[in-house]
């Protein structure tokens, strides 16, 4: 196992991570038995970075890491966990949401505590909650050792919320496909310059990129000299970049860890050749041709004048039709478009005024395509938006009336 160094302290992570959202199912739940072996597996050949959080598994995620770090294997691993913080609506929210995370992950300390998907608007959101106030006691009483945050938007956001705080790490999404989406390589370089440790999620495009790829894809795979699974591929195109300290997979076939802990013991930056880097650039290229909509991303056609996010929308509509047996990119849709922190940027709002399409170097008849975009991925807007608002309020509601019954108070 290769490990690369934390810039700001010095900690040695493992290059290949555990991502705990995709544990093995067993009937309708969790093979928790399953689970406990892999991960116990992972840590006895060199794996030392775990990701979790509260949302993961309906809740899950977090007790089952709890349960497999017994015995002694806590103390060989670093946990990072996130913070749900659209549940907060006050300061004692946020203590409240940690100290309950810590007693669940039995644990003094997270080692690498994240806001989770965080944007521009929810960090203006939380600034009056004193949510960096927040950050700095709980490392300062020794609750979080590094602080950082995970990201789904643009990387003009990303820059902003990267300058807002100095952050310890990040955690973007990356791979082949994704070079000039969200963060992109951009804001990869951008982070890595000021420091930042940067965690890599959704290399595979969660699995989208391994397993059964497009035949036209595997053909690409086939030819290259050096054989490789297209999984492997994938990772090893990350791990070229030095910027990148962990890359994180959801495990959770046990052919498919052992295969990533081989390929995490060789994968140096800038080990792959020309040759090879052409490869992954074929393979790009070939998933691109596929795509629904020919859009680059380059964002010459926003601002938009009534809100949408022009690129965004076509992003996760071309992901839908690529990836057609991934059921998780509407709900991806509704969490970044759907407006629960900030201003609704779904493609329903588009009024077909033309400007975009005046401006886009592409000459995509913009108006057009969003109307298929909101045919197809605005219509769980109106039901999932004021149910996941509801969930919200009745955290909420529930931890202000425990409080008021227990006496319990926010951590100081």
């Amino acid at each position: 196992m290769l490990y690369r160094t934390v810039p700001k302290t010095g900690d040695k992570l493992s290059i290949l991570g555990f991502g705990c959202m995709r544990y093995p199912s067993k009937g309708r739940g969790i093979d928790e038995e399953r689970t406990i072996r892999q991960i116990r597996h992972a840590i006895d050949n060199g794996v030392n970075y775990f990701d979790t959080a509260p949302v993961y598994h309906m809740g899950k995620s977090e007790p089952i890491l709890a349960n497999a770090l017994a015995g002694g294997y806590r103390e060989k691993v670093r946990i990072a966990t996130k913070l749900p913080h659209w549940f907060a609506s006050e300061r004692a929210d946020l203590d409240r949401i940690l100290d309950d995370q810590l007693r669940t992950l039995r644990t003094d300390h997270i080692d690498y505590y994240l806001l989770h998907n965080l944007s521009r608007g929810g960090l203006e959101r939380l600034r009056p909650l004193g949510i960096f106030e927040f950050l700095d006691a709980a490392k300062k009483d020794g609750r979080i050792i590094n602080a950082g945050f995970s990201f789904h938007a643009n990387v003009q956001d990303f820059k902003e919320i990267v300058d807002a705080y100095p952050w310890d790490f990040c955690q973007i999404q990356y791979n082949y496909l994704d070079e000039t989406s969200q963060a992109g390589t951009e804001g990869l370089r951008y982070a890595a310059s000021k420091g930042l440790a940067v965690i890599v999620m959704e290399p595979l495009r969660g699995g989208n990129l391994a397993g059964k790829v497009p035949e036209s894809v595997q053909r690409i795979w086939d030819r290259a000299p050096v054989k490789r699974t297209p999984a492997e591929w994938a990772l090893r195109w990350i791990w070229d970049h030095p910027e990148v300290t962990v890359v994180l997979s959801g495990m959770n076939e046990e052919a498919h860890i052992d295969e990533n802990i081989r390929a995490a013991g060789t994968a140096a930056p800038g080990s792959l050749s020309p040759e090879e880097l052409a490869t992954v650039n074929a393979a790009r290229d070939e998933y691109k041709r596929l795509m629904k909509v020919g859009c680059t991303g380059c964002g010459y056609c926003m601002p938009c004048p009534f809100g949408v996010d022009i690129p965004g929308c076509f992003a996760k509509y071309n992901t839908y039709h690529l990836f057609p047996h991934d059921r998780t990119v509407k709900f991806h849709y509704m969490m970044r478009h759907g407006g629960l922190e900030e201003a609704k940027s779904n493609a329903g709002l588009c009024r077909g005024c033309g400007k975009c399409t005046r401006a886009c170097p592409q000459s995509l008849p913009i108006p057009v395509l969003m109307k298929e975009v909101s045919r197809e991925m605005d219509g769980m807007l109106w039901i999932m938006v004021p149910v996941f608002r509801g969930a919200v309020w009745c955290m909420n509601t529930l931890g202000r009336v425990r409080r008021a019954i227990t006496g319990e108070k926010a951590h100081a």
